[in-house]
């Protein structure tokens, strides 16, 4: 028999993404044995998150203030506008250092197995911004997989009407890959993406 609280926590830990039972259990068990002041450290942290932590009310990153260090910073080019899924893609390109420009996240990705369309994204907020911040370049950065490619298509189509640039991150073979373990799609894409030498 497990005790009810650990039980709870148990359940509480497998709510988060790619954590299951053995996991979650692991992670209780080092909650358990950690001094009380670790312990109360971390579900300080959490309860902070969620308190301090809002989206910027023009990117939609997360951040403290109203608008993000990104958005304010006058090192920035807030003429090309990166647009990703989420703010751990933000974060991916952040961690390069090879974009100067600033971000839109969108909040997810067409997804019609999972009920997300168009609408539940934050595309309308994106045409808002190109119309009004002189916007020059729109980069998609989506993933590379059937929702990203099909919330690229989208955002091409919505963004054709408007005077801007749109282009698509590349794809193909990562640093440190063998083409013979390449499947064809990603050889494709490389192809597709080639650039002169």
């Amino acid at each position: 028999m497990i005790a009810g609280p650990i039980r709870q926590l148990i359940k509480e830990f497998q709510r988060l993404p790619g954590v299951g039972e053995k996991t979650a259990f692991r992670l209780v068990m080092h909650v358990l044995e950690s001094p009380q002041p670790q312990a109360q450290a971390l579900a300080d942290a959490l309860v902070e998150i969620k308190q301090r932590i809002r989206p910027c009310s023009r990117c939609f990153q997360m951040t403290e203030e109203e608008v993000c260090a990104i958005c304010a910073s006058p090192k920035r080019d807030s003429s090309v506008i990166c647009v990703v899924e989420d703010q751990a893609s933000l974060m991916a390109i952040e961690r390069a250092r090879q974009f100067y420009g600033i971000y839109h996240v969108l909040g997810g990705r067409v997804s019609p197995m999972e009920g997300v369309g168009p609408g539940d994204l934050r595309i309308a907020e994106l045409l808002k911004r190109i119309e009004g911040e002189g916007v020059k370049e729109v980069v998609v950065a989506t993933n590379p997989n059937v929702e990203g490619e099909a919330t690229a298509l989208y955002l091409k189509r919505a963004l054709e009407p408007y005077d801007v640039e749109i282009t698509r991150i590349a794809r193909g073979i990562p640093m440190g890959g063998d083409l013979e373990y390449s499947d064809a799609l990603t050889l494709g894409r490389a192809f597709e993406g080639r650039m002169k030498y």
